[in-house]
């Protein structure tokens, strides 16, 4: 029995669920009772108070939710083609909720719990194809930034798991299926592209023509007209480094983390230590291993995906760099590639590196809840 339970996908999807259904519910009770605690209302956005709170991301999910009307809705958010190109969390809770206002934090709630829970299944389950301990997915199920997002009502967890889905009916040699999933993943969260871009340019390297082309019309021109839509609606395109105060992508690496040295070299410092370990390291180990691939030759969706996802890494801006939670939240996509590289080519000393990403999660996920 201990060996099944071992090498089951399911129990460490299991155990990541229950860990984040029960944090979720004792935040929910520390509020009395009120799932709308999770998404950080402010008065700025909520009531038009220019003087007002800021509150977080998660509110403009629920604004959108409660109201998808484009012109309406626009007044509470912050740059609304940006939040809006977001749609496919909104949409789910609202088409969950009923459409009854009182409901949709509840269900943001359960869509959180419930995708990262699925999510960690399908990466359990690439493990285990591999022949690698499918509970090395709590690392992935349990990284601050997810667990971040889940506090949050944020769409990681959705969008992610989405693309650790795709991954897997990549694995399992079903093309259509994973470009529909990588277009829902787009619609969740415009930073899951990478993965999109490496299975493009896998097919592009492979003249798997009609795979390239299926993928284009499936996730590429619905998200381009979809960019274009808002454009006309919104003024502008929804693609962008952030929302409210965000800074232009670096061409310089790492340079969005060194400029916080010139305004504290102390910040500077504590960013190398608890984040160097965490997201510095993880990112220049998967920039050379996965190049190293791929100049041998060596060209598929894991090396891709890692070499894109670390070079987005590299430029991010300032604005990202100086806010905590966005930086965990935007490594999510990082810990995903990272992981299945070193799963999928056996490396076992950046696998036994990985429980260390679950001791640094209690640190950062106390840090940045």
């Amino acid at each position: 029995m201990l060996t099944r339970l071992k090498n089951n996908p399911l129990a460490p999807a299991l155990v990541t669920g229950l860990t984040l259904a029960v944090y979720v519910l004792v935040v929910i009770l520390q509020a009395g009772g009120d799932p709308l605690a999770l998404a950080r209302i402010g008065t700025r956005f909520s009531e038009g108070d220019p003087q007002g709170s800021e509150g977080y991301d998660g509110q403009f999910v629920v604004y959108i939710a409660n109201d998808p009307q484009p012109n309406s809705v626009a007044e509470h958010l912050d740059v609304p083609a940006y939040r809006y190109q977001r749609i496919l969390l909104p949409l789910l809770a609202r088409l969950l909720a009923g459409g009854a206002a009182g409901r949709i934090p509840w269900a943001l709630a359960v869509l959180g719990v419930v995708t990262q829970t699925l999510g960690t299944w399908a990466v359990a389950a690439l493990l285990r194809r591999w022949n690698i301990n499918p509970w090395y997915a709590l690392v992935y199920g349990l990284w601050a930034g997810f667990v971040l997002a889940v506090r949050l009502d944020l769409p990681e967890p959705l969008a992610y798991g989405l693309v650790a889905a795709a991954l897997l009916a990549v694995d399992d040699e079903r093309h259509v299926l994973a470009s529909m999933l990588l277009t829902m993943a787009i619609f969740t969260k415009d930073v899951v592209l990478p993965f999109a871009g490496a299975l493009g340019l896998v097919y592009l390297w492979r003249r798997e023509w009609r795979r390239a082309i299926g993928l284009a019309f499936v996730a590429g021109l619905p998200f381009a007209i979809f960019q274009f839509w808002l454009w006309q609606v919104f003024g502008a395109p929804g693609l962008g480094s952030g929302g409210a105060y965000a800074t232009p992508f670096e061409w310089i690496p790492f340079m969005g983390l060194l400029r916080l040295g010139y305004y504290d070299p102390s910040l500077l410092l504590v960013y190398l230590v608890v984040f160097g370990p965490s997201i510095i390291l993880p990112t220049v180990w998967g920039l050379v291993a996965a190049g190293r691939k791929l100049l041998a030759g060596d060209v598929n969706v894991w090396t891709l995906g890692l070499v894109l996802m670390t070079l987005s890494v590299i430029v991010l801006p300032f604005s990202t760099f100086a806010e905590p939670g966005g930086l965990l939240r935007y490594a999510c996509g990082l810990m995903l590639a990272g992981l299945l590289f070193a799963a999928r080519y056996q490396h076992r000393k950046a696998l036994r590196y990985a429980p260390l990403w679950l001791v640094m999660n209690a640190i950062l996920w106390a840090g940045a809840g």
